[in-house]
C-alpha cells in the first residue's frame, strides 16, 4: 500500500506520523506499518481515533516523537515484525520510562522461528489489523 503520499527525504532517526487520531497511539515499523493502517480504518468504524505512526529506523529513535504520541492520547500499542525483546516495542518502552502510559506491545514472542508463507504465519503470530484493533480496545477499555 501507499504510505506516503509525497516523496520527501529519509530521515535517519525520524518518525512520521501517517494518521491523526487522540485515543490511542499505534507506533509500527516495517510491514506492520501497513497492518496499523488497516487497524486505523477498522477503529474509525468504531468511533476509535488512532493516531497512526510508522517508525523506519529503531536505533536511533525519534524519542521525542514518541514521548509527544504518548502525552497526547495516553496509550500506546507498538507494531512490529519481530521479536518483543529487544526492538520497537522495548526501545518505546525505554523512551517513556520517566512518565508512562499503558502500553501493549505486538510482535513475535520469545519462540523459535519457523518458515512458511508470509500472510500464514503474520496470522499465527498475530500481527494482523484484527489483532491490532482487539488489543487496541483492550487497552482502551482498561
Amino acid at each position: 500500500p501507499i504510505i506516503f503520499e509525497t516523496h520527501g527525504a529519509f530521515e535517519v532517526g525520524k518518525g512520521y506520523v501517517v494518521r491523526e487520531g487522540s485515543d490511542i497511539a499505534i507506533i509500527a515499523t516495517g510491514t506492520m506499518t501497513a497492518e496499523a493502517l488497516k487497524a486505523y480504518d477498522l477503529l474509525k468504524e468504531e468511533g476509535i481515533e488512532a493516531k497512526i505512526i510508522h517508525m523506519p529506523t529503531i536505533k536511533p529513535l525519534d524519542e521525542e516523537l514518541v514521548r509527544e504520541v504518548a502525552e497526547e492520547t495516553g496509550r500506546i500499542i507498538t507494531c512490529e515484525e519481530h521479536s518483543v525483546i529487544g526492538g520497537l516495542g522495548d526501545a518505546v518502552a525505554m523512551a517513556i520510562a520517566k512518565k508512562p502510559v499503558p502500553m501493549i506491545r505486538i510482535g513475535v514472542n520469545d519462540v523459535f522461528g519457523e518458515s512458511g508463507k508470509a500472510r500464514e504465519l503474520m496470522e499465527k503470530y498475530g500481527l494482523t489489523a484484527e489483532n491490532i484493533v482487539a488489543r487496541a480496545k483492550e487497552l482502551i477499555e482498561k
